[in-house]
């Protein structure tokens, strides 16, 4: 199938949970590890993220970094990388700060979440993609289909937990890189980075190592997954 490189960034606490209970936005990581994250979403041509983690941050993860701009511009690349919204419901609060950004907005929801932005879809998002299942989720083969076919060739996934198990049950992810801070947040209910019931026996999906690094604190893994 043709679809984007698709690769999970993600801060993890120490005992492999991404938020707290209350699900509120992580404030757990250092500035090492948010300037690794900028360094991430430059090299991709969209980020994806669902409802929940845009409702808990109230923005998308913009670049700042004039060097990593001045990159993207050599490789003849627009400053900033599409910022992708995935939700079933496309229920988005309308007043968060995610939609004054100077950003490229995308939708990718289904037939209902689309109805919800028809009247001031052109301001809020450029693209609105509805790919749809008979079951009313989105057709996830079908919507990677076509946001290579508008050149996404290299997608930055950044969470939340459902979003990325949808992803990972369906083989779809390609590379994690995950940041191990030194906080313990505990609690059954907090998030972790691959929520729903899980895989196991012969489902389980292996990684590769292909580099670690410990900078202060914090440390750094990055994996392949393994498609076999």
């Amino acid at each position: 199938m043709n679809r984007p490189h698709i690769t999970v960034v993600l801060a993890v606490s120490a005992d492999g949970k991404i938020a707290d209970t209350a699900r509120s936005a992580p404030g757990f990581s250092s500035k090492i590890d948010r300037a690794h994250l900028e360094r991430q979403v430059a090299a991709a041509d969209a980020v994806l993220f669902g409802a929940a983690t845009l409702r808990a941050h109230g923005s998308a993860m913009s670049l700042k970094n004039s060097e990593l701009i001045a990159l993207r511009r050599q490789k003849q690349k627009p400053d900033q990388p599409i910022q992708i919204v995935g939700t079933r419901s496309g229920t988005i609060p309308s007043d968060i700060r995610f939609f004054e950004q100077k950003i490229p907005r995308w939708l990718l929801t289904t037939s209902k979440g689309a109805a919800l932005w028809q009247t001031n879809a052109s301001e809020a998002f450029a693209e609105i993609i509805a790919p749809e299942t008979p079951e009313g989720e989105i057709d996830w083969p079908q919507a990677l289909r076509i946001l290579n076919g508008k050149g996404v060739e290299d997608l930055a996934l950044l969470g939340g937990g459902e979003l990325i198990a949808t992803l990972f049950e369906q083989h779809f992810i390609d590379e994690l890189w995950l940041t191990i801070c030194p906080v313990l947040l505990g609690g059954k209910d907090a998030p972790t980075p691959i929520e729903g019931i899980g895989l196991g026996g012969e489902q389980l999906q292996k990684l590769k190592l292909l580099s670690v690094e410990t900078i202060d604190q914090e440390v750094f893994l990055h994996y392949e997954v393994r498609q076999e």
